[in-house]
């Protein structure tokens, strides 16, 4: 509870302190008003209105488990002239433990009005009852002045009204202009992870399941969507309709989603029968359809592969196989029994299915939310438009619907019990990305791209401030900082070092288990574990849940060190952190199941490292031994003696001997060692100089960002001539790939997603052939006032050269306020940051916090383009410090979006001075910021860019002169 009371200097208080902290603010709410929902008796509890008396019932942040919501019915008229709404919830509830108040949460919601009515055979009792609000912990108190007896069933209902939220979460406002100018209003939903009560009192923790029954009141111009269907629309008046939406499955609160606006749709069927649909702004309907297909698709991959249908039923039901005799043990409409491996029971699912929504908001936070059965997204997640969008928006577009509809079973059907182990729904999401889009979209060859997440995860990874997969948490800013790369990206690393190690089928099997075991429930980790050990077929043992517990219960990865001698391979692991502080950590042992393919043998084999230190036998001496094939592995290896030697040699001489991804693996290992004292610099450059001969994207990617991040450290001190030489060092690297290029959007999307890379480097860095076909480009689209198609792929460096001018910065301005240029936002926002005048920069940067023009949404981007631009980021950081109550406000502290420009706008900073001005700012803060995780990753960063810089500068220096 320390994060809890930051204020005090001690999270051991004594009960009293305690006690008068939370009496503090309590507020006591009970207006009596007209109820059309009453019912039967009603008598009205005594009640102590204003600030007062009563201490609050409950003195921690997880609400009790005496009292679980069973159906939740519920009202809601939002006013989009007002940006009001009103609500009505009524919560069926059953009592676990006696007890004389119920506990939920609710944040920004005034409280008009709140019964419970008890059920005693034909008699409903209903009294209204005392509210006590504890708003630091969002929770309120219905004090009931009768004691709630275990097992019976009572019913919560209060009435209430709120703001629409102007922030990302809640029920919040979002708008856009149509292409006639005009600004509309419309109302969404964001709850995860802890913002439904912003729109609704209720049990905000993913372990609360219940059912929920969901009206809507709206315009008759407008439409709701919720999770479910609409089963009837109601005429309230000639200016009001009430939607009503069948009851929900069985789900946790922050999966809970509606929508109230003109939006229009395309829909499609899958080979199952399940309608699938698109919703979008009507002006931007035609770019609904390729999110459509893909959808399809993906729906149809994922009923196969999880052999769980979608959508699922109201109810699962189980019938006993028991003898000869099915006994049912709940009754449901008609339906059809599925085969079975003659469990004790099987799943009996209804044939009728239910649609499936994808909705494009204008205003959104993230990528993407996977409420079930109404996911949402942001517009340049969802939309794509095949004359006007580039290669990764098609990339980007099918990953993240992927990774939504991967959700409807990880995390929808099965929920982890609690936010710490966040990860088994955000791992297996972005993990099964990869896994469906592979199959249904051979062509974006999705498997190239893995590692890149890998590599993501580790460099957040390898500091001191990481955390466990699985790691505590509490208040829902620790929550909010769970949506994090190790949450995400390891989480799918160590999922996909798992499938690989037991195999694909045994790994399959496992999930089909774990899925059906747990439907509608809430799982641990050792859930998982124990499924997918069940399905392991080999004579040795595997204990599947010690070797994971090795990659989820302690933070980091390990560095496996390789020292070959003749037939005999010496290893010895242990954990890699960097900083000044890093030596070796003591404790830390993982379970790491190695792969190896040798100068003699390109057969994959296996050795499952389970100790310090261990001996590997070859059957014959080798030239060279390649750990970790394809990146497969969440480790790093170091090649001790002559081994990096013949590595570096072999990538000089043969570099296709082995795979793209394993060069690629190189490239990142050599400079990871680098960083912590194993190699020199001069090594990981040497190997560098083999990129010359390089055309793969991953290897290229890989080779660009450990090099660029070294000049941009130096374009922030003042070393012009080291700066100088090592960019034009990396232009000649790979300058014959530049010119091999064409300025077209042919080829394949790794091909095409090269081109607009290098293209975009080679411009950045005043590259003159690219510079001047740029400019060329620029000019004839300039004089077209902006109706010449330029190639998708190449808009980007194009847009770059051309807002290099103030005249050419204010045109690309100009079309970007265009309806017509929405699909190019994101490459034009680019172009914009990396302007060399400084008002621009202050200026794109204030527009986006206004938020007009420039959606809000954008902002965090903005920012950190801004701050990797030599000339703005002074501006930058200022931006950020002078504004951080408002960012805060507008992107919720712990937040992911919040981490990005922390880190974003800091990580490229290498001086002292720099260093000690960002620990001044945030020890200035109040503790929930200074304390945030993210401000201890930057300020590692930045110690840690400080110690590079002081051990390598020099040695660049000289290691350019001798190679340029």
């Amino acid at each position: 509870m320390a994060a809890l009371f930051s204020t005090l200097p001690s999270a051991d208080k004594s009960s009293l302190m305690l006690m008068i902290m939370m009496t503090i603010g309590v507020l006591n709410v009970a207006v009596s008003v007209n109820n059309d929902h009453s019912s039967n008796n009603r008598e009205t509890a005594d009640v102590v209105s204003g600030n007062g008396s009563k201490p609050f019932p409950w003195d921690k942040i997880r609400l009790p488990k005496h009292v679980i919501p069973v159906h939740y019915d519920l009202l809601l008229h939002p006013n989009l002239t007002t940006l009001t709404f009103t609500g009505f919830a009524r919560i069926e509830i059953t009592v676990n433990q006696q007890t004389s108040s119920v506990i939920l949460h609710s944040r920004h919601l005034q409280i008009t009005r709140a019964t419970i009515q008890r059920r005693m055979r034909n008699t409903h009792t209903e009294k209204e009852v005392m509210v006590l609000e504890y708003p630091p912990f969002e929770q309120i108190a219905l004090l009931a002045a009768f004691p709630l007896h275990v097992g019976q069933n009572y019913t919560v209902s209060i009435e209430y009204s709120a703001n629409l939220s102007e922030s990302f979460h809640g029920f919040y406002k979002s708008t856009y202009r149509t292409e006639e100018g005009e600004v509309r209003v419309l109302a969404s939903t964001q709850f995860e992870p802890t913002a439904a009560r912003m729109a609704f009192p209720c049990f905000d923790e993913p372990s609360f399941k219940a059912r929920f029954s969901i009206k809507i009141r709206r315009e008759p111009k407008h439409l709701a969507l919720s999770n479910m269907p609409i089963v009837k629309s109601v005429n309230v008046a000639n200016w009001l309709v009430e939607d009503h939406f069948d009851v929900s499955v069985k789900m946790s609160t922050y999966l809970v989603a509606f929508i109230v606006s003109d939006f229009k749709s395309v829909s499609k069927m899958t080979t199952s029968g399940i309608k699938i649909s698109v919703y979008t702004v009507p002006d931007k309907i035609n770019q609904a359809d390729y999110a459509l297909d893909a959808a399809v698709k993906l729906l149809d991959f994922y009923e196969n592969y999880f052999s769980i249908p979608y959508p699922l039923p109201k109810q699962v039901l189980f019938v006993s196989l028991s003898s000869d005799r099915f006994w049912f043990k709940q009754k449901l409409g008609g339906g059809i029994l599925r085969e079975s491996d003659r469990l004790d029971t099987v799943p009996w699912f209804p044939e009728n299915t239910e649609p499936t929504d994808l909705a494009a908001i204008p205003d959104f936070q993230s990528g993407a939310m996977e409420n079930w059965g109404l996911t949402t997204y942001r517009e340049s997640a969802l939309l794509y438009d095949p004359e006007k969008s580039s290669a990764s928006a098609k990339l980007w577009i099918t990953m993240i619907i992927a990774h939504e509809l991967a959700h409807q079973w990880f995390g929808n059907l099965v929920t982890m019990e609690w936010w710490n182990d966040l990860w088994l729904n955000e791992g297996f999401a972005k993990f099964m990305e990869y896994v469906s889009v592979s199959i249904t979209h051979p062509d974006l060859k999705v498997e190239d791209y893995f590692l890149g997440k890998c590599f993501d995860a580790m460099e957040v990874d390898a500091l001191n401030s990481s955390h466990p997969v699985s790691t505590p948490v509490e208040d829902p800013a620790q929550i909010r900082e769970m949506f994090d790369d190790v949450s995400y990206e390891k989480g799918a690393c160590i999922l996909n070092m798992l499938r690989d190690y037991l195999n694909a089928d045994v790994f399959k099997a496992g999930l089909v288990q774990y899925l059906r075991k747990y439907s509608y429930q809430n799982t641990k980790n050792e859930d998982l574990w124990n499924s997918l050990a069940h399905h392991w077929t080999r004579r040795e043992i595997l204990d599947v849940t010690t070797m994971m517990n090795t990659w989820t219960l302690q933070k980091g990865f390990p560095l496996v060190t390789a020292t070959v001698k003749g037939k005999n391979v010496h290893l010895q692991q242990e954990h890699y952190m960097k900083g000044s502080d890093s030596s070796p950590s003591t404790g830390y042992l993982w379970h790491v199941p190695l792969t190896y393919i040798t100068s003699k043998s390109d057969t994959v084999q296996r050795f499952l490292l389970t100790t310090k230190t261990d001996v590997l036998i070859l059957p014959e001496e080798v030239e060279w031994i390649k750990f970790n094939v394809g990146m497969n592995g969440y480790y790093i290896v170091h090649y001790e003696d002559d081994g990096w030697d013949a590595l570096i040699s072999l990538l000089k001489e043969n570099h296709t001997a082995i795979s793209s991804n394993d060069r690629a693996s190189l490239i990142n290992n050599v400079f990871q060692l680098v960083s912590i004292g194993k190699l020199s610099i001069s090594k990981a450059l040497d190997l560098s100089l083999y990129l010359k001969l390089e055309s793969q994207i991953m290897p290229v990617f890989q080779g660009m960002n450990e090099l660029i991040p070294m000049y941009k450290l130096m374009e922030k001190r003042d070393m012009d001539d080291v700066e100088n030489q090592l960019k034009g060092y990396i232009v000649n690297l790979f300058k014959d790939l530049i010119d091999k290029q064409s300025w077209n959007d042919e080829g394949s999307v790794s091909e095409r997603m090269l081109r607009s890379s290098l293209l975009l480097f080679a411009c950045a860095r005043k590259y003159q052939p690219c510079v001047d076909k740029a400019e060329e480009y620029f000019m004839k689209w300039k004089e077209s006032n902006g109706t010449l198609r330029l190639p998708n792929d190449v808009k980007t460096a194009v847009y770059a050269v051309g807002a290099q001018t103030i005249e050419g910065w204010d045109f690309l301005f100009s079309k970007y306020r265009l309806p017509w240029f929405n699909t190019e936002r994101n490459q034009i926002e680019v172009a914009l940051s990396i302007s060399r005048n400084k008002d621009k920069l202050q200026w794109i940067m204030d527009q986006s916090l206004f938020g007009d023009v420039v959606k809000t949404q954008d902002l965090p981007h903005i920012i950190v383009y801004v701050a990797k631009n030599p000339s703005g980021y002074h501006l930058a950081w200022t931006f950020l410090k002078e504004n951080w109550n408002k960012l805060v406000q507008k992107f919720e502290l712990g937040s992911p979006s919040i981490a990005h420009m922390v880190i974003g706008v800091t990580n490229q900073y290498s001086t002292r001075e720099q260093l000690a001005e960002v620990k001044e700012f945030f020890n200035s803060l109040e503790e929930k910021s200074s304390q945030l995780r993210c401000v201890q990753q930057a300020v590692e960063t930045i110690e840690e860019n400080i110690r590079w810089m002081d051990i390598n500068f020099e040695k660049i220096k000289i290691w350019l002169q001798n190679n340029m």
